[in-house]
């Protein structure tokens, strides 16, 4: 991949009101991902600034370099209600510049000294660096990680994913963190239509993701809303231009026929239930943590 760009930045804000998600607020310290993922879902942010969701999503990377001082302001306000937070949401917080810039986990021990739960979703093995503040958090608030996999294919996996760790890199983090006792599982996500949707690839993934100790499993189908979808239909045609026609089809919209969203959903509920993964779980909240408040509201 060529080189990235990081550009940093200060921001006013640090926690980003949600609507229409399974949770209320979420944090991402850097803007952009130098991962690259092909059919990433957070291009369409970048659309949304006027700002380019194809190249240079993944080769201009923004770093809010005062993110965990922005965080620790906006967790000190009267109103704030210590809700689970979803870090990743837009970015991968253990990009590569993670390891220079530390953010991820300054904001993690911001999160710990606040005891506020939250949850996470990653492709970096550099999660394990910061296994001392996860196991932390899970015992004052609640902690969740969610590793995203969409094939044990490492020759598939690079050219949808080409700046990321090989999956089984990230199974063997799962496995170390789950070890410890950190609330660990895997999204299967997202399923892409004649790519990653194939019975073997789904079993491959659930097995591999059960055989390493996978609290959890849960999966969902590839969507493309503008954004996104402009550059993924661009990927199609040259790396897999047979199903640069097909996609139209199936895509007039930005989600897939209910048909075939049913499908995945139906084949990995039976293969989860074949190797004894449970669903993924409600953001988890510790006991010390539900305690504090029950006592304050």
């Amino acid at each position: 991949m060529a080189e990235v760009r990081y550009e940093e930045v200060r921001t006013a804000t640090a926690l980003n009101r949600v609507h229409g998600m399974g949770f209320n607020w979420s944090f991402n310290p850097y803007q952009g991902c130098a991962h690259g993922c092909h059919y990433c879902f957070a291009r369409r942010y970048h659309y949304l600034r006027d700002q380019d969701a194809g190249n240079g999503f993944s080769k201009t990377v923004t770093v809010k370099v005062n993110a965990p001082e922005a965080l620790h302001h906006d967790m000190s306000r009267p109103s704030w209600t210590y809700e689970p937070v979803a870090i990743g949401t837009a970015t991968d917080p253990y990009q590569p510049i993670e390891g220079k810039y530390r953010l991820t986990r300054r904001c993690l021990q911001v999160f710990c000294s606040k005891q506020n739960p939250v949850s996470l979703v990653t492709k970096g093995t550099l999660v394990v660096r910061d296994q001392d503040l996860l196991l932390e958090l899970t015992r004052l608030a609640g902690c969740t990680i969610c590793f995203s996999i969409t094939t044990m294919d490492q020759g598939l996996s690079s050219r949808l994913e080409p700046g990321t760790p090989p999956p089984i890199k990230r199974l063997q983090v799962v496995e170390k963190l789950v070890n410890a006792g950190v609330n660990v599982g895997v999204l299967l996500a997202p399923v892409i239509p004649g790519i990653t949707d194939s019975s073997e690839n789904l079993q491959e993934v659930v097995r591999a993701s059960a055989a390493h100790g996978a609290r959890f499993l849960g999966t969902s189908t590839l969507y493309l809303k503008q954004g996104t979808k402009e550059h993924f239909l661009s990927f199609l045609a040259q790396d897999f231009p047979r199903l640069t026609q097909p996609y139209k089809q199936l895509y007039p919209g930005a989600f897939a026929p209910w048909s075939i969203k049913e499908s995945v959903k139906t084949r990995v509920a039976e293969l989860t239930d074949i190797y004894g993964l449970r669903k993924r779980p409600e953001e988890m909240v510790s006991p010390i943590r539900s305690q504090q408040l029950q006592l304050a509201f």
